[in-house]
């Protein structure tokens, strides 16, 4: 019996099984109790296509009745004014998109365009130049703004295009796999008002699944802020810090949780910021056009001042802070326990910490004291020169990123039909993900790396199980 354990051993390497001294037999790992409730109380489970489109189950009549009318100013597209369709007329004159569910399509995951010229798939690159505004945000782009937007209403003249070149870069794993990786290149086209600026910075953001954002803002301050080590005091190379951002509604500085940067407060500043950027809506914390010099936003029809009211916005920030998490699959599976000790052993919890407790202060009741793992800190760290966009915002420098959330991450491809993974969508699946991690989490990957072919399976199940 002994034997056939040390040749077991050889063959797989390191396996996270007990084993008792009295009769050699192997205890198998178990799952934590609730492991299965990712949203702790607000989790749904469903594995189909519409997994990230339920409403957390434990909302009141009052509450799900403002979800269903915030679901369908989300769903549904805005229109050009004047319109008889009053209440969603309005779109641009420049937008990206003309529904939130263009980008999020069953509130899910963007991916960057397959082709050029495709529209609607998820991703815009964000413009800033040299400079800091008083409130901590960076100077924008001139004549393009902080955001191009290539699309616009009939009679005006579109922005930009752009278009991606792709250059492949192999990775070899210890076991003699070869990853191929692809790098990114931006290429802004179609000017329709001149040139951009000469310093002009550019920064592709992927639109994100939208599952759990109100639980993510109703953790305390004080939690996320014991999860930061900015000097790395404890040596162990991680160095997560808060970024610190302007709220609109409260003109003062706040802890950012959203954005890939972590470079909005809350959700609903998310929402009026998508709203104003992504698809031309003007709000009370946007009230302004994106109108270029030349361009006289005055004499362009629009859908009132603001477009959409704050009774409406509202209800949209509602929707997407009470989107159900779904329930994990395949959490008591032997390989999937096996790969969560190997996520743990090899340091990913450093950053994408497994369960954090919400606190008891959040507006929406359903979502206080909630027991929750979302895997995350929602810090930035640096993530190294091969992720870097070298933009800063706010606090967060040119290489810094928000821990992205794990939640939900097996069901992408059941929703959207794709795999692709980090801020621009350059990874086609979780293992490229993480063979682009630099910085702070390159001794991660390493460890990643020096896995047997079996241990690696054995992660991303674990990974794919969220």
């Amino acid at each position: 019996m002994k034997n056939s354990i040390k040749i077991l051993f050889l063959l797989v390497g390191f396996q996270f099984y007990s084993c008792s001294n009295s009769d050699d037999k192997y205890i198998p790992l178990v799952a934590e109790e609730g492991e299965q409730y990712s949203g702790g109380e607000t989790t749904f489970f469903n594995t189909s296509e519409e997994a990230f489109g339920f409403a957390a189950p434990n909302l009141t009549f009052d509450e799900q009745s403002d979800f269903g009318i915030g679901n369908s100013f989300f769903r549904q597209s805005w229109v050009t004014a004047p319109s008889s369709t009053t209440a969603r007329d309005g779109l641009g004159p420049f937008f990206n998109a003309v529904s939130c569910s263009s980008c999020h399509f069953k509130d899910g995951r963007g991916r960057a365009p397959l082709f050029d010229g495709e529209t609607a798939h998820g991703l815009l690159l964000r413009l800033s130049i040299t400079g800091v505004n008083s409130n901590g945000s960076s100077f924008q782009d001139p004549i393009y703004g902080g955001q191009l937007q290539d699309n616009a209403i009939l009679g005006q003249t579109v922005k930009g295009k752009f278009n991606i070149i792709y250059q492949d870069i192999n990775e070899t794993l210890a076991d003699g796999t070869v990853v191929t990786l692809r790098k990114p290149t931006y290429q802004i086209n179609t000017l329709g008002y001149g040139a951009l600026a000469s310093d002009v910075k550019i920064s592709p953001r992927v639109a994100n699944q939208m599952i759990g954002l109100g639980l993510l803002e109703a953790i305390d301050e004080s939690t996320l802020l014991s999860f930061a080590d900015a000097n790395d005091a404890n040596n162990d190379g991680i160095s997560g810090k808060p970024n610190y951002v302007y709220d609109i509604a409260t003109n003062s500085k706040k802890m950012g949780r959203f954005g890939w940067k972590s470079n909005q407060p809350n959700v609903r500043q998310q929402v009026a910021a998508a709203f104003s950027g992504d698809i031309g809506i003007t709000s009370s914390l946007f009230p302004n056009e994106n109108c270029p010099p030349g361009v006289d936003c005055n004499s362009i029809p629009n859908g009132g001042s603001p477009e959409i009211t704050d009774a409406t916005l509202n209800k949209v920030a509602l929707y997407s802070s009470t989107l159900a998490v779904p329930g994990r699959r395949n959490y008591t599976e032997q390989n999937v326990l096996e790969g969560k000790k190997i996520f743990e052993t090899i340091n990913c919890t450093s950053c994408h910490i497994p369960k954090i407790k919400t606190g008891n202060t959040h507006t929406i009741t359903a979502l206080r004291n909630q027991i929750i793992r979302p895997y995350t800190d929602l810090l930035l760290h640096d993530m190294g020169e091969g992720l870097a966009d070298n933009t800063p915002d706010f606090d967060a420098s040119g290489s810094e990123w928000r821990t992205q959330p794990l939640w939900g991450i097996g069901l992408i491809n059941t929703v959207n039909k794709h795999t692709n993974l980090l801020h621009d969508g350059r990874a086609r699946n979780v293992t490229e993900a993480i063979l682009w991690h630099g910085g702070e989490a390159e001794k991660a990957k390493n460890k990643f790396k020096e896995l047997s072919t079996i241990q690696r399976n054995q992660l991303l199940e674990f990974i794919n199980s969220l």
